[in-house]
């Protein structure tokens, strides 16, 4: 029997997005992974997902990194993103953010498009449309563009 593909359309501005195809027994941690390597970030941050896409600390639903960590010093009401399967969390239709890198506050919208059965061939996950150019994780400071202007 073919696994249930999760097609997800993960929007940084309007005309900036990927689509991302990840099995639904994928873990949010996987979902997250992908999301990060289809924008060119690195995955080096702490990370959520939130039902609430404007004010993501009012969330009904709470998938946090946070949550998965021993000794972070912080007590959360968040569920593991590791332990987590998209299945249990995402249906069709389905909105979250996806809120990447807490001091810099990357936050993309994550839209669950559909949900079909695996392509035979196929491997996933993967990205399968690029629209836009991603912003830039680490951009120069001011300082170092004037020192390479002025070289």
């Amino acid at each position: 029997m073919p696994k249930q593909i999760f097609h997800f359309r993960v929007f940084y501005t309007r005309s900036v997005y990927r689509d991302i195809e990840i099995a639904g027994t994928d873990s949010l941690y996987d979902l997250a992974g992908i999301i990060i390597q289809s924008f060119d970030f690195d995955f080096d941050h702490a990370f959520g997902f939130y039902s609430n896409l404007k004010r993501y600390y009012d969330s009904a639903e709470r998938y946090e990194l946070f949550a998965d960590l021993e000794d972070v010093g912080m007590e959360s009401d968040a569920l593991s993103v590791k332990n987590t399967p998209i299945n249990s969390v995402f249906t069709e239709k389905k909105d979250m953010l996806f809120f990447f890198d807490y001091g810099d506050c990357w936050q993309f919208k994550v839209h669950c498009t559909s949900i079909k059965p695996s392509e035979k061939g196929q491997k996933y996950p993967h990205c399968s449309l690029t629209k836009g150019t991603a912003p830039i994780q680490y951009p120069p400071f001011e300082d170092e563009e004037d020192e390479e202007d002025a070289a």
